[in-house]
């Protein structure tokens, strides 16, 4: 009786043929495999890998990474050191506009304290210049004297004080109500006896503008009669 195998019962013996067909399989795996575990492999895990390339080994090369683990530290120290020395350029120049004010401050201070100080000594010595006058006839005559004589007008306390006595005897007050002056409304009046368009005419700048002012009407007529007569010591009579 011939033999012949049973399904599932036992396995068809393998030709030598299969044998080598399996094994070729085994290795081309094998090697596909190796191949995509290759790092910048543009095919990786495609399958599409040249099957009969080698297995590429990786390897550690420790003096490369210790040269690049030296040059970024090298960077990094070179970087915060810029960094530092940037900060420290800043703050100089920081602590120096901050003396160049305190400098600046200082001498601007100095110079108002010196300021300060040269205005008062001069208010000083001008207040011990400034003369006192008294509140009568000899003290009108002699502040209007020194006006007349900042303002360039002429005259002499003698010739002053010789017309004052005879128009009005001193009084500032005084009023003459019945001269042709006064007829026409316009009377004399004050220590030189002006009559106010003359006063007006003639007022001396820096002096009251109230014509029985002692010193503005002194002043007023010496300036008038300045004009008229070339001054007031000139004048002996009415004028």
């Amino acid at each position: 009786m011939s033999q012949h195998s049973t399904p599932g019962h036992s396995r068809p013996a393998l030709t030598k043929t299969q044998k080598f067909s399996i094994a070729g399989v085994a290795t081309l795996g094998a090697a596909a495999l190796a191949f995509s575990l290759v790092p910048g492999s543009a095919d990786a895990g495609t399958g599409n890998q040249d099957i009969s390339a080698a297995p590429v080994a990786f390897t550690h090369n420790a003096d490369a990474q210790q040269t690049v683990h030296a040059n970024v530290s090298k960077q990094l120290s070179n970087a915060d050191k810029r960094a530092k020395d940037a900060a420290a350029a800043a703050q100089k120049k920081a602590d120096e506009q901050a003396a160049a004010k305190k400098r600046a401050d200082e001498a601007a201070a100095k110079k108002k304290a010196e300021d300060e100080r040269k205005a008062k000594e001069a208010a000083s010595r001008a207040a011990a210049r400034k003369p006192v006058y008294a509140n009568n006839l000899d003290g009108w005559i002699r502040q209007s004297l020194d006006i007349m004589k900042a303002k360039g007008i002429p005259g002499s306390y003698e010739g002053l004080h010789r017309n004052i006595i005879r128009e009005s005897a001193g009084d500032p007050n005084a009023k003459n109500g019945w001269d042709i002056n006064a007829i026409n409304g316009t009377p004399s009046v004050g220590l030189l006896q002006v009559i106010q368009p003359t006063f007006n005419a003639y007022h001396v700048e820096g002096t009251s503008t109230n014509i029985y002012d002692p010193v503005a009407n002194i002043t007023a007529a010496a300036n008038y009669a300045a004009d008229r007569y070339g001054s007031m010591d000139n004048v002996n009579s009415a004028y």
